[in-house]
């Protein structure tokens, strides 16, 4: 009896050893497959098991949660959610998270080791802490200029701060209210389906995501180039320019909206924004010389974050020279966000250094200590500091005296370059109109903030002169709104 006793209980013991060795297998070997596991709703519980921490805009919160009671309880509330749908996006229960909800879900959802003292404490008992906030860099004011200007028009508006990169405004319109998609009801699968299936695209972040033709805004670059690379050695001298201009290797003739240009100075074909005088002077630069002032600007950079992805604007490097001296006026394959653009006027006002371009100020924890903060950092040296001044004096000459004067703004020295950017097949579509610009009060010591305005469906019928009616007035009350604090 004896052995039988001890054969069971040796038995037990390999049983218990086998429910052990169970244990390990699941609690460590497999526990990040079992938590990858699409079946696993434990995340998705605990998410929105507590409210989520807000999104601040000038140190008011523009996001909220609201106790459904249902088994996803909280649900994400959005005040003036269209205003700030280009920057907060969405937190869905059903289709998850986009743009700042989403590049900053570990602070706001609670889950992100830096909001916790004792995060190994956490992981073993699966606490989570309070969700975090996230102060913005956006001036409220100047968003609610940009989005007024646009008044529901196709288009986008982008400002910075030249001096440190934070981004002041940043409107896509039409927009949504991102409230339409919280909760788990039948409401947000149709509101979702109606979103997206919206011919005008309410959804598409046109400010960060949509790339354009840029135009003549883009001459900017293209006159950096040839100031850079002594092509150009005096803004007043005659560029030998003939107008027609034909395209290297072909019979195709390239006009001007205005009289004037054959052989224009640089200071009066940037003035007048001369197409003939900006296609020759972009061959003569070289596709290599404008391919590095591009780069310089942020043209194809794959990798610039907000902290949410941006598209990237192109330069197109595998050309011809009537390729590149389309190229050069910011047409052919050249496309450009509204914030690459608001980018090339900006490093034009900080002495050619472009700042790394950023929406998050500062987050923090739940009771307001300081999880991280975002720094001032110099992505590229676009031009020499001497170009930029340069192109400092030719932009204002636009705003004073050229197709820019819709953007002035009293007491304040403004530069601008507007433009219009034909697009469709045999640019049968209605142009873009375009209008960049940089404002410094006159009692400040640099410029205090640099806008690029894109409108989709602008009356545009006389070349780049319709960049300065549409598109500088949106510009101006951007400006306006930032130098008024």
């Amino acid at each position: 009896m004896t052995r039988y006793i001890r054969h069971t209980a040796a038995f037990c013991a390999l049983l218990l050893l086998a429910l052990l060795v169970n244990a390990v297998r699941i609690q460590i070997v497999r526990a990040g497959a079992y938590d990858a596991n699409p079946a696993n709703r434990r995340h998705d519980l605990a998410r929105y098991g507590q409210p989520r921490g807000d999104i601040l805009v000038g140190g008011r919160a523009v996001t909220g949660s609201r106790d459904s009671g249902q088994r996803f309880r909280h649900e994400r509330t959005y005040r003036d959610g269209p205003l700030y749908a280009p920057v907060t996006g969405f937190a869905s229960q059903v289709y998850g998270t986009a743009l700042l909800e989403n590049a900053a879900d570990g602070i706001l959802s609670g889950t992100d080791p830096a909001l916790s003292p004792l995060p190994l404490y956490d992981d073993l008992t699966r606490a989570r802490d309070p969700g975090g906030h996230v102060v913005t860099t956006l001036d409220a004011r100047a968003q609610r200029a940009a989005y007024a200007g646009l008044g529901g028009r196709r288009g986008a508006v982008a400002a910075l701060e030249p001096s440190t990169g934070r981004i002041l405004a940043l409107v896509s319109s039409p927009s949504y209210d991102p409230g339409e998609l919280s909760g788990t009801g039948p409401e947000v699968t149709r509101a979702w389906a109606r979103l997206n299936g919206a011919a005008d695209r309410p959804m598409l972040n046109r400010a960060v995501r949509q790339t354009y033709p840029p135009g003549s805004t883009f001459k900017v670059v293209t006159a950096a180039a040839a100031l850079d690379s002594g092509v150009v050695r005096d803004v007043d001298e005659p560029t030998r320019s003939p107008d027609p201009y034909r395209l290297p290797g072909s019979s195709a003739r390239l006009t001007n909206e205005v009289v004037g240009c054959a052989d224009a100075s640089l200071r009066y074909a940037f003035q007048w924004s001369c197409n003939t005088v900006f296609a020759g002077l972009g061959v003569a630069v070289g596709v290599d010389a404008m391919r590095t002032t591009a780069a310089g600007f942020g043209f194809n950079d794959h990798g610039l974050g907000i902290p949410f992805r941006v598209s990237p604007s192109t330069f197109d490097t595998r050309v011809d020279a009537a390729q590149l001296a389309l190229s050069s006026i910011g047409q052919y394959n050249t496309r450009a966000t509204p914030l690459q653009m608001a980018m090339v006027a900006a490093a034009v006002a900080n002495q050619g250094a472009v700042r790394a371009p950023h929406l998050v100020e500062r987050t923090t924890t739940d009771d307001g200590d300081t999880v991280s903060a975002t720094g001032r950092r110099t992505l590229h040296q676009a031009m020499n500091p001497a170009t930029a001044v340069r192109l400092r004096e030719l932009m204002t000459d636009v705003v004073e005296k050229g197709t820019g004067t819709n953007a002035a703004v009293p007491g304040a020295t403004v530069g601008g370059k507007s433009g219009t950017a034909q697009h469709g097949l045999h640019n049968s579509g209605t142009p873009y109109a375009w209008f960049i610009s940089w404002a410094q009060a006159d009692d400040a010591m640099e410029p205090a903030v640099a806008v690029a305005v894109v409108v989709e469906d602008a009356a545009a019928d006389r070349g780049d002169i319709s960049g300065g009616g549409d598109a500088a007035p949106i510009a101006r009350a951007v400006m306006e709104a930032v130098l008024d604090h």
